[in-house]
């Protein structure tokens, strides 16, 4: 399946075949995948929670609107990111590329965020938005289908993950075999209404 096959196909998917199980070398390839997606400074600031526990999942549908989908695919992934991550020894984000290149980036990593709880808090919202995208998009060229998720309590989730203090949750990707196709399309705005050259 080429990439534009697959952004025409991928729908989010409510209802999921809960015998289904990924094997561990489906869910490895979808993760090494995932972490290929883009982040600023290369700080690779997202973390995914693979949640495969019965009680858990059972737990955290509880806190997710009651939906079905968190409990019955295959895979619940809770994105979450590291708000530290910038922080955290930024040298290994740089150590395979020349000491020129490291000399400068390493040190402008600190320079941009420090002190910017927002501008760190946007980013991690921005890098799980692209690796959730990644998640979808390799899930359906692997034959699987996808639901991003953000119907959640997030102080409830971050709990139950006990997550720590300088992580937050961003949103889940529910993987898996659907059991019904998913609705059609609810009305797609026109081109010429998102689209803007240069300037609105």
């Amino acid at each position: 399946m080429n990439v534009s096959q697959a952004i025409k196909e991928r729908r989010s998917i409510k209802a999921f075949d809960p015998q289904h199980k990924m094997t561990e070398q489906e869910i490895s390839t979808l993760m090494s995948l995932a972490m290929l997606s883009p982040t600023a400074f290369n700080i690779q600031n997202w973390r995914f929670v693979l949640v495969t526990d019965p009680v858990l999942r059972h737990q955290i549908r509880a806190v997710s609107w009651n939906q079905a989908q968190v409990q019955e695919a295959s895979l619940l992934i809770v994105l979450t990111a590291d708000l530290k991550a910038w922080a955290k020894k930024p040298e290994r984000y740089w150590q395979n590329a020349p000491k020129a290149v490291a000399d400068i980036l390493v040190p402008a990593i600190g320079h941009y965020y420090e002190n910017n709880e927002q501008v760190q808090r946007d980013e991690a919202m921005r890098s799980c938005g692209m690796a959730a995208m990644t998640i979808m998009l390799a899930a359906k060229e692997m034959g699987y289908d996808t639901c991003p998720m953000d119907g959640f309590d997030f102080d409830a989730v971050a709990k139950l993950l006990n997550l720590p203090a300088d992580h937050t949750p961003t949103m889940f990707v529910v993987v898996g075999k659907a059991l019904k196709d998913a609705q059609p399309r609810g009305g797609q705005l026109t081109m010429s209404e998102v689209v803007i050259n240069d300037k609105f």
